[in-house]
């Protein structure tokens, strides 16, 4: 499996605050978070996303900023269910895209739908996706099928990690 698809488990999640949290503080300070997101998930933050995050749900402790374990338990679960949906939609894109072109035409879409449900009336198919490719451009981009796959999902998740 992918790195990205390995979600980690609340008590790895946990060991790894205790281990940031080098002074048993009870939270973590703005560098204390970056180090976490490094063991957690590989990748240093950049500072709009530290900025971001710490704006949100930092607590004041003494003057100092920092973030309490279980807030950081929730969004570590937030950022990695992000991950994984971003990580499935674009394999089901690939799926479709059979041509390995980076675009679904008509009659990717419609061979996959039929795979899927062949009983589908092929002008449902035909709606569908002349409703998912935005601009009418007579293909489906990666963007284009992101967009509808994601359409009417709370979007307050992606904003601390985007």
């Amino acid at each position: 499996r992918f790195r990205s698809e390995i979600a980690p488990r609340p008590a790895i999640t946990q060991s790894v605050f205790e281990a940031c949290d080098e002074d048993n503080k009870g939270y973590l300070s703005r560098e204390d978070f970056k180090v976490a997101l490094v063991m957690l998930f590989g990748y240093k933050p950049s500072k709009v996303q530290v900025d971001s995050v710490m704006s949100s749900v930092f607590i004041y402790i003494f003057h100092f900023l920092g973030i309490l374990l279980e807030k950081f338990l929730n969004l570590m679960s937030t950022k990695k269910a992000v991950q994984l949906f971003d990580s499935e939609t674009r394999h089901i894109f690939t799926a479709f895209d059979m041509q390995d072109r980076g675009f679904l035409t008509l009659e990717d879409f419609k061979k996959a739908f039929n795979s899927i449900s062949p009983k589908l009336f092929e002008r449902i198919v035909v709606e569908a996706f002349r409703e998912v490719d935005q601009d009418s451009g007579g293909h489906i981009s990666f963007k284009e099928f992101e967009s509808t796959v994601k359409y009417g999902q709370d979007e307050v998740s992606t904003v601390y990690f985007a």
